[in-house]
Formats: structure tokens, sequence, C-alpha cells
């Protein structure tokens, strides 16, 4: 019986170091793991292997970048002089007022070694002074080159003895939805802050048609404005514009001028000292609009042609009413702002490859993009074309714009068939200066607009 006790407590021992051997040295580790605490429990159950380093935001490196930009990136001090007098007879008379100044700050990049540099036109308007701070602490005057007020895109330039860090632009087309993009530059007066986000939408318009911005959620705040948005590598991308916010502070989403745009501009001002814009010719309704509702235009994916412009590229490349737009060039188009923001990168002259549907069929016809010669100014809604040969003849000038169609709410002014030679005194040489002025007035003052009639009799009328 003894023995028999024996052999048994033999075999269970050997049976334990065999089963422990080959959970020890066979068996692979598949383990639940829980962790209590006074709330509830937790069960990781997961058996897909993952990285040492985990996943997500920790997959990403943002040093290399970070490094790469921040010695690009400077801090813009606008200043500004402003009347202190509180006497309305100071401001009818101009008499007594003393100019204060008013200093504006916002961000910059340097974009060659020899010190130009793109900031936001917004950030250097109107400008008495203009001071740039690089990361070293050096500060520098900074000469004003040229802007363009509808991409709010501005060029400065700096004389420094030594060569300056600069970032090159990158391909913006390339970005894609969902890519890690870091916002450089010197909110509330701090120099060098770098916020990371990821890039949540391209080609978004900020209620102007023909906008274009990548939208993302890098926190971006006063004084953010014309400094960097650059991917993981350090490549810029982007020049950060703009928030939506009803506090004036960053609420979960930004905006920026896609590099592509922004190199365009800066560019033609170096090239024309002004901004190039080639157009197709093309008309499309509004897509808010209850006529474009009512037709579907609003559900189409593309763009619907309502009509086009006699004269125009796409007038000799017979596009037509009802063609779609869905391809120009390499780029795909959904919306509208997909269109514009490609051709904001064109110059009248290119020609570009657009892909339409046509009653089912799809077509590839080349463009060739022209100069807009009429367009609607902002604020008080004229329609304005450059002068003809005739026009210049007509009116005795080579200055100005002609006056073609006026809003219902100007009708009485007497201002359709005259020449607009001027904004508050600023000279206007054609559409594109008369669309930049017009988007200058301020909604709280007066403009005074200066035209001229057939008979060559300037005449001047303010507008409250």
């Amino acid at each position: 019986m003894k023995r028999i006790g024996s052999l048994f407590l033999v075999a269970i021992f050997a049976g334990a170091i065999t089963l422990g051997s080959y959970k020890l040295f066979f068996e692979k580790g598949n383990f639940t793991l829980v962790s209590q605490n006074d709330d509830a429990s937790v069960i990781n159950t997961s058996l897909t292997p993952t990285s040492a380093r985990g996943a997500g935001i920790n997959e990403v490196d943002f040093t290399t970048a970070a490094e790469n930009t921040v010695n690009s990136v400077v801090h813009v001090k606008n200043v500004t002089l402003g009347s202190s007098s509180n006497n309305p007879w100071d401001f009818i008379f101009g008499s007594g007022q003393n100019a204060q100044p008013q200093v504006g700050v916002g961000s910059g990049v340097i974009i060659s070694s020899d010190g130009y540099i793109v900031t936001n036109n917004h950030v250097v308007a109107n400008a008495n002074q203009l001071q740039v701070t690089l990361n070293n602490n050096k500060s520098y005057e900074a000469e004003f080159i040229g802007s363009d007020p509808n991409s709010d895109i501005a060029l400065l330039k700096i004389k420094a003895d030594d060569k300056l860090p600069y970032l090159a632009f990158a391909d913006s087309d390339n970005t894609k939805i969902g890519e890690w993009v870091l916002a450089v530059g010197n909110p509330f007066n701090l120099t060098s802050t770098v916020t990371a986000g990821i890039i949540s939408a391209k080609a978004r318009n900020l209620g102007r048609i023909d906008q274009s911005f990548i939208q993302t959620d890098a926190a971006v705040n006063p004084g953010n404005s014309g400094g960097a948005l650059v991917n993981t590598n350090g490549d810029l991308v982007g020049i950060n514009t703009a928030i939506s916010s009803q506090t004036g502070s960053y609420v979960g989403y930004s905006f920026a001028v896609p590099s592509n745009i922004a190199k365009k501009v800066v560019d033609d001002i170096m090239e024309y000292g002004n901004v190039q814009k080639g157009i197709l010719g093309i008309n499309t309704p509004p897509l808010n609009s209850q006529y474009a509702i009512d037709k579907g235009y609003n559900e189409i994916d593309g763009v619907y042609i309502e009509g086009v412009e006699e004269g125009t590229g796409a007038f000799e490349a017979k596009l037509q009413s009802g063609d779609i737009i869905k391809k120009i060039d390499h780029v795909m188009v959904h919306k509208f702002s997909d269109l514009t923001g490609y051709l904001a990168t064109k110059r009248p002259g290119d020609q570009v490859e657009v892909t339409i549907n046509r009653d089912d069929n799809t077509l590839l016809v080349p463009v060739k993009l022209m100069e807009r010669q009429t367009l609607v100014v902002p604020e008080l809604g004229l329609e304005v074309k450059n002068l003809t040969d005739k026009d210049k003849k007509i009116f005795r000038t080579n200055k100005g714009v002609k006056i073609v169609g006026v809003p219902e709410t100007y009708r009485g002014y007497g201002l359709e068939g005259k020449v607009l030679l001027s904004i508050d005194d600023e000279e206007i040489n054609d559409i594109q200066e008369a669309r930049d002025l017009f988007g200058q007035i301020s909604k709280y003052g007066k403009t005074v607009i200066t035209m001229l009639n057939e008979k060559g009799e300037r005449e001047r009328l303010i507008f409250q």
C-alpha cells in the first residue's frame, strides 16, 4: 500500500514538472490583464502585437521639424499712427490731432537666406514702421515689398549681415487629411511657440468664393498670423492666417494659406509687382441659393458650369452650360474651392487640362487661362472692367476702371458708365487694384471715390 502511495506521489510530481516545463518553455504567452480600482475593472483582451513605443502621436517625432523651423520664424511688429483726439471738430477740420503709435504684432517666415520674409497682409497693413525680431533676439527694420489682400499674403525684406536660416516652400497639393503638422509662431508675444495638430480639411473658404485654406486643429492664437505651418519633415506647407472663433482665441481649428498659393503670390510680387490672376471664364450658381437647391446643383460632386464668358479660355475650348468639372490637371474637384484653390497657383497664359462630365461622357479639355477683364469689388458691390483702347480715347485717360454694373442700393448715384479713378486718393490702374482697395474699406469710416465722366469732368462721392 505504501509502495502504491509513493508511486502516486512520484507520478503527480513528475506530471507537475512536465506541465511546468511545457508552460515555461513551449507555450506562447497570451495574457489577459485585469486592473482594478474603486471605480471599475478594466480588461485588456487584445492579442494584437503592439509597438513598444505605443501608437498614434507617440509614433511621431516632432523634434526635428521644430528644430528646423523655429529659427526661420520671426516676430513682426507693426507700428501705425492713430489719432487720440476726441473732439469731432478736430476730425472734421483735421486740426489738433495727436498722433499716437499703435502696435500690432504677428509672425513671419524667412524664405531666403538674403532676408525675404512672407507674412499675412493683415499683419502689416497700414504700417508706418515694420520691425522684425529673429529667434536670436536680433531686430531689424523691415521693408514692405508688396502684398495681395485677397490671399492675405505680404512680402517683406530685411538686410542682415549674415546669411539667414530659411524655409523653402513645399508642395501643399501633396498634403493629406489626417497628416500631422506643426504651427510655429509668436502667439501673445511668446516667441518661438510650437503647437501640433493634424490637417482637418483642405480647400476651405471663409465666405469668399475665391479663397482656399488648409484647416488644422493645431492651436493658433493672436500673434500666430503669418507664421509657419510645417509637416513632420519641417517642410513649409502653409502660412497660418486665421481662426474661427466667437471669443477671439483658439477654439479648435484654424486656417492656413496653402504654400502653393503663397509661393505663387510671392513670385508674382517679386517678378511683376502685383499678383497675376488667371481665370477659366465660367459662371457657377451659388450653391446656398434656393435656385441651386431646387435644381439639385448643391448635391453635385464637382463644379457645375452654368455659363461661359465670351472671349475667355473656356469659351474658346467650347466648354458649355451643363458641363461638370471633375478634375483639373492632377487635382480632383469636388467643390468650387478645390477649383479656385488650384487656379490661384496659375497665371494668365498657363494651360490646364480640365476633365469634365458631359451627358455621362468624360472629356479631357485643354483650356488656356486668361486675365480677368471684369469683376465685382467687395463692400460696394460695383462691377468694374479694365479700360479698352476705345474707353481710354473717349475718357482721355490711361488710368482707372469703368463701372459697368451697379447694385440696387446705389442705382440713384449715377455711377454706371463712368471711370473710377481712385479710392481715398489711392490711384486705380486695373480691376485687381480696384478689388484690393475696396477690400481695405472700413465699414465704420468714410470712403471717397473719384470718378470721370465722358465730358472729362471729375466727380467725388463720399460713402459713410
